[in-house]
């Protein structure tokens, strides 16, 4: 990590700054033209596509079967199928009390308004596969479709190279009761979900994470009217360390976040130099350990270390920096926290460690990324809601909002909505 001593505030900026994407304009071009040649040719497009980028033969199909479905069970272990039934459970129960209450609000007499919250009706789930089939975003992203009641749900995540999905993902969409699996990855199953092939329903909107391909592709799908949950880009974390922190478990959690890929950034904020010091000693220990040493080390090349003078001064660091994951080790986390404005999710005191919200506690994990947390928030089962308004008026209430509408259209010009209120308010008047 590049290590920065009492760096004044004009500086910030700069060491704040995220990697910046290489070639962004031919990975623009490229996703481009793979949605180009998927709305031409549907399913043939996602066939090829799958065996030039996963190696994997599609020739029995698109979507998984309900006999590949039920067999997914048998090949995953035991604990393992207890650890996500539990996490499953964890994730429910806090999703669960986000359920919004229908109001009902008079704002003036005979004048009743509320919003009533419906779900998204058809609503795409991408789960990347890869080295890291990622079933707890699964989890993250189903558990609060199905709460929501979407009517739709359809999972795509990339084959293996025998033509099948990884059984884990598979258990975890049976517990989901997602049955609707498409075996297709990256850019082309992002513009499968956005214009509908063959197999492939279109949806309304799209969640999950992926490499700079599929992000690029989420961006390009709103210009086909899909929805996406949010921008995202790579895996980030900020650590506020003070005096009290374990050098340990600071750089544990520093290379939990740098194992997720070289392009990963993460940034250690101390007002001890004796923690910042033997924080990199620690990390340094800990990552020739690492099955993922390689891709740990290529994030720690471009993140950052930085000695600042108090937890005032971290806390507004960090809060310019408006980072995914923040970890506040410090011996007065409520206190500290009270300031955060800008964090995707935040994970308090010396035992907290970040791989619980990603995993298990219940929070989602499906963050704002790249400074996006200034204005954006994490997955939730808002996410997976629209919030329709309603009113209905009394003819006390025309009578008495009537005159303040008319005056209010007339000054814009528009009558017509002036005379929306006052034909009205004529039928309401008793005969002459």
């Amino acid at each position: 990590m590049q290590v920065f001593h009492y760096p004044p505030p004009p500086e910030w900026a700069a060491l704040q700054q995220r990697a910046a994407a290489d070639q962004a304009l031919d990975v623009e071009q490229r996703v481009q033209q793979i949605f180009t040649d998927v709305r031409q040719r549907g399913d043939a497009a996602l066939v090829d596509y799958a065996q030039r980028f996963d190696g994997a033969d599609l020739s029995g199909g698109l979507r998984v079967t309900p006999a590949e479905l039920a067999a997914a069970a048998a090949q995953v272990p035991a604990q393992l199928q207890a650890a996500i039934r539990q996490a499953h459970a964890n994730i429910r129960r806090f999703h669960e009390a986000q359920w919004p209450a229908e109001e009902r609000v008079e704002t003036m007499p005979g004048v009743l308004c509320w919003r009533r919250a419906v779900p998204v009706q058809r609503v795409g789930l991408y789960i990347p596969g890869g080295t890291a089939p990622l079933f707890s975003t699964l989890l993250m992203l189903g558990v609060p479709a199905r709460l929501a009641g979407c009517p739709e749900v359809v999972l795509c995540t990339p084959p293996q190279q025998d033509g099948s999905v990884n059984p884990v993902i598979l258990f975890t969409a049976q517990l989901l009761n997602i049955t609707t699996i498409i075996k297709a990855g990256g850019a082309q199953a992002v513009a499968a979900l956005s214009g509908g092939t063959e197999s492939v329903p279109s949806v309304d909107k799209i969640f999950g994470p992926g490499n700079r391909y599929v992000t690029a592709a989420k961006q390009l799908a709103t210009r086909y009217g899909v929805a996406i949950d949010m921008p995202a880009g790579p895996s980030e974390v900020l650590v506020i360390a003070d005096a009290t922190a374990n050098p340990a478990f600071v750089a544990a959690d520093l290379l939990s976040q740098a194992e997720h890929g070289p392009d990963s950034q993460v940034i250690l904020l101390s007002d001890s130099a004796a923690v910042l010091e033997a924080t990199q000693a620690e990390v340094t220990r800990q990552l020739a350990s690492l099955p993922r040493a390689e891709v740990a080390a290529q994030a720690l090349a471009e993140s950052r270390a930085l000695l600042l003078r108090t937890p005032e001064e971290m806390l507004r660091f960090a809060n310019q920096y408006a980072p995914e994951h923040l970890i506040l080790a410090v011996h007065n986390p409520e206190e500290l926290a009270a300031g955060v404005t800008s964090a995707g999710s935040v994970f308090l005191g010396h035992l907290t460690p970040e791989s619980v919200g990603d995993y298990a506690s219940g929070t989602n994990h499906t963050l704002p990324t790249n400074g996006y947390a200034r204005s954006y928030s994490g997955v939730s089962l808002d996410s997976f809601l629209k919030k329709i308004t309603f009113q209905r008026l009394t003819a006390e209430g025309l009578h008495g909002i009537g005159a303040i509408v008319e005056t209010m259209a007339e000054a814009e010009g528009l009558s017509a909505h002036a005379r929306a209120v006052s034909v009205r308010l004529k039928a309401l008047r008793p005969p002459e």
